[in-house]
């Protein structure tokens, strides 16, 4: 069922098989694997995650490629809950390992918030990232075309910025270097640094080499309309035209909750085996999380792996289920 405050008090005694954090497309195929293996899960999620801001999904199998983010984890939220399974808006702040159980808190509510406190016996975290995007005075401009010809993934969206004037939008001089990457797809960039980080002598003669134009005043506005970015305005009141965008300035992890637990990290990600578990037996990472490529579709499969490696050992454990009538008929014949 769908936990809100009303109906907390539920589950506050209650030890699921598995408490997923995090309900992006990667924790609710976890979710919705480990209800079919009749199995108890709870989703807790945060709102708002990368599949979220996905205005099309165009490279997943089965979709049509105009499918939103928020389309997709709609129906897995109904999905689930038809399978009994629980869904819990919420954002985790602390998890304990117990023993037997990880006692997890939540915060529930952004005003006069409650802590409730839930237990399971396993961990599966898929609470993922979000990307950083432009500073700019007025966010909305910003929120306008991120997602739709403002991009945040390479791999995702490379397809679409084929042969285009692609705007590359950095806050560092190591992620210049995005750009002879992408030039596999246009070789049209200009690199915007928004006035965030100095450039070297040795990046400035690279850049020139490729014939990409380096732009380092900061960006006043998005130029665009009906959610299509079409050039950027520079705070030295002049534009520059533009196709498309993509934003390469790193993202933000949200893990946070998980570091009171002996884990094993590899810089941001987590460290898993190929069933997605990590150096704690029964602690799980998917998608984002764990090392590998940032992709849905990866995530999704990450989530079947681990709900798979969780029944496995569930199962295991627990006693065969017998067909006691035809015991009983064999005892007495």
């Amino acid at each position: 069922m769908k936990l809100s405050r009303k109906n907390l008090d539920q589950r506050l005694d209650y030890v699921y098989d598995a408490i997923v954090v995090g309900g992006g497309a990667g924790g609710l195929s976890a979710a919705l694997y480990l209800q079919r293996y009749r199995l108890s899960s709870l989703v807790i999620e945060k709102g708002r995650g990368r599949s979220f801001w996905m205005q099309d999904t165009r490279n997943y199998l089965g979709l049509p490629p105009t499918t939103p983010g928020r389309t997709i984890l709609q129906q897995g939220q109904e999905h689930l809950l038809s399978l009994d399974g629980d869904y819990l808006p919420g954002f985790v702040e602390d998890i304990q390992d117990e023993g037997d159980t990880f006692a997890v808190k939540v915060k529930v509510g952004k005003k006069d918030s409650t802590y409730p406190v839930f237990r399971s016996k396993y961990l599966v975290a898929a609470s993922g990232l979000i990307d950083h995007l432009p500073q700019l005075e007025d966010m909305q401009n910003v929120y306008d075309y991120a997602g739709y010809n403002l991009h945040v993934c390479m791999i995702c969206d490379g397809y679409e910025i084929g042969d285009t004037q692609c705007g590359l939008f950095v806050n560092t001089e190591s992620a210049i270097n995005t750009a002879f990457v992408l030039n596999w797809f246009t070789p049209y960039i200009t690199v915007f640094t928004q006035g965030l980080c100095e450039v070297g002598k040795e990046m400035r003669e690279k850049l020139a080499a490729h014939g990409y134009p380096l732009v380092e005043t900061p960006i006043r506005r998005f130029l665009g309309h009906d959610h299509h970015m079409t050039g950027v305005e520079l705070e030295d009141d002049s534009t520059i035209e533009l196709e498309n965008g993509l934003i390469a300035m790193g993202s933000h992890f949200f893990s946070q909750y998980l570091k009171g637990l002996d884990l094993e990290w590899k810089g941001g990600n987590l460290v898993t085996d190929s069933m997605c578990r990590t150096s704690h037996p029964r602690v799980f990472a998917l998608g984002d999380l764990k090392e590998g490529v940032n992709q849905v579709s990866i995530a999704v499969a990450d989530g079947t792996l681990a709900a798979t490696a969780i029944w496995r050992e569930i199962r295991r454990a627990s006693p065969p289920r017998l067909w006691e009538e035809n015991l009983k008929q064999t005892t007495h014949s």
